[in-house]
Formats: C-alpha cells, structure tokens, sequence
C-alpha cells in the first residue's frame, strides 16, 4: 500500500521556481563548467607537445606524440573519472551529498594547477608526471558527476526536474566554448610577444623555446572557475530527502528547506523512522534486482554506447579536421599557429553546434520527455555518422568540406540534443535516494568507460592511415571513415538499449523509485510487469 509523502518532500516536488534554484543551477554547474574545460583542453595541445617534447631536428618535420604516449595524454584523465564517479558516488550516498561535494572541487582545483607544473628534464618525465595529475584531476572530476546531478534533482521541483538537471549539465558545452577561447587568446599573446622569424612556416614549422608556457597555461586555467565556486558549495544545505530518508532526520530536513524555500516545513519524524524496513533494500540485493536491474542496464548501456561516439568526436575533431584539410598541415604553422587553428575550428564548432544542443535539451526536456529526446538523438547521430562515413572520399574534397563541417557538427547538436544530457538527468530520478548517487556513479563510470575505448580505439583507428595507404594503397584518411563508420553502429545500438529506460517527466523521485509503496504492493506490481516500468509516456 502507499504511503503519504513527507510534507517536506511535498513541498520540494511542488515549490514554484525559486531563487534558490538558479543559485543550486550555477554552483553546480560551475562544477561541470570545469569538469569540461579540464577534460577537453588537453586535445588543444596534445599536438603542441608533440613538437615540443618529440621534435627531431634531422627529419625537417614537426615532432608528434608517439601513439601510445598519445593515448596516455588523452585518455588517463577518464580512467581516474571512472574511478572518482564510482567511490564518490558510494560516498554520497554514504556521508551526505554536502559532506563530499568540496572534496572533489579541491581535487580539481590542486590537480589542474599541478598538471601545467609538470615538471622533468626528459620528454618521458615530463609526460608521465602529466598523466599522473591528470588522472588524479580526473578522479575529482568524476566525484562531480554523481554529486551534482543527485543534488539538483533532490534540489528541484517534479514539474521542470529536468530542465534544472540539464541545466547543470549544458554548463559542460561553455566549458568547451571556453577551453577553445582561452587557447585562442593564449596562442594570440605568445604570438604577438614572440613574433618572425621566430615563426616563419618553413618545413620545420618552428618552435619557439616560449610555446612551453602556451600548453601550462590552458591547463593551469581550469582551476580558476572551480576555485570561485568553493566557498558557496560548502554554503549549500544537505538536501531534504537524503536528511529525511536516508539520515532519517526529518527534524533538520525540515529547518534546512523551511530556510531555502522560505515557508514553515512540519517536521515528520515519526513518519520517518516507521517507514517500511522492508523496502530498505541493498545494490546487490534480489529486491534491487527485480524493482531497478533493467533500468541500471538501460542507463549504464546507454551512456557507455554515447560517450564512444562524444568523446571520439570531441577529443580528435583535429585529427578529422586534418584530414580533410580544412586545418593546414603541421609543416606549414608553427607550433603556437598550429594550437590557434585547432583552437578556432573547435570553438566554432562548440558555439554553433555544441552549446546549443546543450539548451535545446534544457528547453525541451519536460515538454517532450527523456524517452523522445534520448530516441531522437541517438537516431540523428547514426544517420550523419553514416552520411559522413559512407561517400567519406567525396567529403574530402575542397569543395566539399563546408559540407562536411555542417554534418559533423549536426552529430554533435544531437548529441546533446540528445543522449549526453538525457544519461546525465535520468539516472538522477530513477532511482531510490540512500542509492542514487551510487547508481548515477555506476552509470556514469559505464560512460566513461566509453570514452576510454573512444579515446583510445579511435586514436589508433586514425591513425592506421599511414600503415593502409603504404601497405595496401588506400587513400589518405581511411581510418577516420572507418572509425566514423564504427561511430554509427555504436550509435544504433544506442536506440536499442534507449528502450530499457524509463520516462521519468513528471513524475517525483518517490514515484520513479518506488520508496513510498509498501512490500505487498511493490511485490504484485513486479511480478504483473517483471520488474520493468510500462508506465513510460513519450508525448507527441
């Protein structure tokens, strides 16, 4: 049977849109603003220290990162994600979503610092005390995950949940935006300090003793806005239904939303501390199993599928961008030239593709529903992977690479019009609150895995070109089309496993979670629908 909703829950689910609200937004947000400047600079200048660090002066030609150092560079920062969504998502759930959330800021902020101070008088010293800082920056930023989103949604009321949770996220597409925009300022800086002969583009493309500063400096940025934002996270309340549900302390759930929502709360305590033991099942419980193991596979299936294809995209847009021409070839920039064309191809491509697919979702999210927008997104996807992979060699011609940036930026509005914000927000609804930032870390760890097969699958696949044209006679570019083509089966798989997931628009946490029903009821249910949701509503 059901039981009444606390009065403190009640009045989150159904308060107006408040001050306080937009506050949660930025503070949160800001933390994802970081999150995405920290993870994706490093793609604007992993070529800048290849030249640096790997230039060999007989062989006339601009040094690059060898592949295995490459990979490292770029994807040791989602291996401590993985680790950080996991562990400060079972902190969360166990210490208080407040109690963790400024751990995870100072991570970022130490790790981004100490990552532009890396230090070596070798190449191989310099980037392994690179990879070391930037795991540990990618251990922090992990924790962010899980804590932000189940914040915000305990935060926000049932009717605009989320857009308030896609909200916090769309701050990740200014992140990017602004990752490009200080690159592009820095590599201006140095180039106007330090100018010809210092720069002519002959075949050695020059490097100036000065671009050493360039790469630590954009690295180094990422601490400043997770520093600004310290102080008013560890101003925020612990959120009602953890205080209430969990800690079981209705007394100071009470007082801490009566303060935030500016209304008189009742405390309910004994409310709290009858509810059903029964229904206070474990993660690797049977109970779990039959009531959230469908949707656990739905949400962990669905974002690791998306981040393959988002971080591939994300993470090598140079090497695409290279490879059909649209940005020259290294032998004829220098070293600062080379990271302020990277630099503008990808700002242009965050601020006409990227950061409005992001507010799109937001706008649209509790109109259309999860469901329809995860659907459509992984649909738009598939189709211009494959439009872009299948007549790939037609692409490559100068005429017709205006064309190819159009579509490829298509792919990355869907995204995040699209899966990469609705596998950030469902996650944070679904399911029960003494769970749900253990699970939303479990999710998003699934993701991050993504991006490490991504990161690391597709730098190789790019970079067999060189092995296919020489052995084989293929044209240049052979293993971006054939990565672009994996990228499409990658995302229709997506469709397929959207369909394990629940449409949550509407509906309280209570209701999705199914905390407020008691045993035989529950029990019933299961076993009329098999422990999966048929509830879902996808409004056309």
């Amino acid at each position: 049977m059901a039981k009444e909703q606390l009065q403190v829950l009640n009045a989150l689910d159904v308060a107006k849109t408040q001050w306080y609200h937009f506050t949660a937004i930025v503070i949160a947000g800001m933390g994802f603003f970081t999150d995405a400047y920290d993870l994706f600079c490093i793609s604007l200048v992993t070529k800048l220290l290849g030249r640096i660090y790997y230039h060999n002066p007989g062989d006339g030609k601009p040094g690059t990162l060898p592949p295995n150092v490459s990979a490292a560079v770029n994807g040791v920062a989602f291996c401590g994600t993985l680790t950080g969504q996991l562990f400060f998502g079972w902190l969360g759930d166990k210490m208080g979503r407040k109690r963790v959330y400024g751990m995870t800021l100072m991570c970022m902020v130490i790790c981004s610092i100490a990552s532009g101070l890396s230090f070596g008088h070798e190449s191989k010293s310099v980037m392994t005390t690179l990879c070391f800082f930037r795991f540990w920056l990618g251990f922090g930023i992990g924790g962010d995950y899980p804590l932000s989103a189940t914040i915000m949604s305990e935060y926000a009321n049932k009717k605009t949940r989320g857009a308030f949770i896609a909200a916090v996220f769309a701050m990740q597409g200014f992140g990017i935006l602004t990752g490009g925009m200080v690159a592009i300022v820095v590599s201006a800086a140095f180039k106007s300090a330090f100018p010809a002969p210092a720069y002519a583009t002959d075949a050695l493309a020059s490097t100036p003793q000065q671009a050493d500063y360039v790469w630590r400096i954009i690295l180094m940025f990422g601490a400043i806005p997770a520093l600004m934002t310290y102080y008013w996270r560890m101003k925020m309340p612990e959120t009602a239904r953890y205080t209430a549900l969990v800690a079981k302390n209705a007394k100071q759930a009470a007082a801490d939303m009566s303060r935030v929502l500016q209304v008189e709360v009742e405390a309910e305590q004994e409310k709290v501390e009858t509810r059903d033991s029964k229904n206070s099942f474990g993660l690797f419980s049977r109970e779990f199993l039959r009531r959230h193991g469908l949707h656990l596979l739905g949400t962990t299936s669905t974002w690791f599928l998306l981040d393959i294809a988002f971080y591939s995209q994300n993470l090598f847009q140079k090497d695409i961008f290279s490879a059909i021409g649209w940005i020259p070839a290294a032998s004829k920039m220098s070293a600062i030239q080379e990271v302020s064309k990277i630099a503008r191809a990808q700002t242009l491509i965050a601020l006409c593709s990227t950061v409005p697919g992001y507010w799109f979702t937001v706008f649209f999210i509790d109109k259309i529903g999860r469901f329809a927008i995860q659907l459509m997104g992984f649909f738009f996807m598939t189709v211009f992977m494959f439009a872009l992979a299948i007549p790939y060699n037609h692409w490559t011609h100068k005429d017709n690479r205006i064309g190819f940036v159009i579509m490829y930026s298509l792919t990355f509005f869907f995204a995040n019009f699209g899966p990469n914000a609705t596998t950030f927000v469902v996650p944070a609804e679904i399911f029960p609150a003494r769970l749900r930032s253990t699970c939303h870390g479990i999710s998003a760890a699934a993701g991050k895995a993504g991006a490490i097969v991504g990161s690391f699958g597709f730098l190789y696949a790019a970079q067999s070109k060189d092995r296919t044209k020489t052995d084989k006679g293929y044209p240049p570019g052979i293993g971006v089309r054939n990565s672009l083509l994996v990228l499409g089966v990658v995302n229709f798989l997506g469709i397929l496993f959207t369909f394990l997931v629940p449409e949550s628009n509407g509906k309280s946490l209570e209701e999705m979670s199914r905390e407020n029903e008691g045993e035989d009821e529950t029990g019933s249910e299961l076993r009329t629908q098999g422990g999966h949701d048929s509830s879902r509503t996808v409004p056309i």
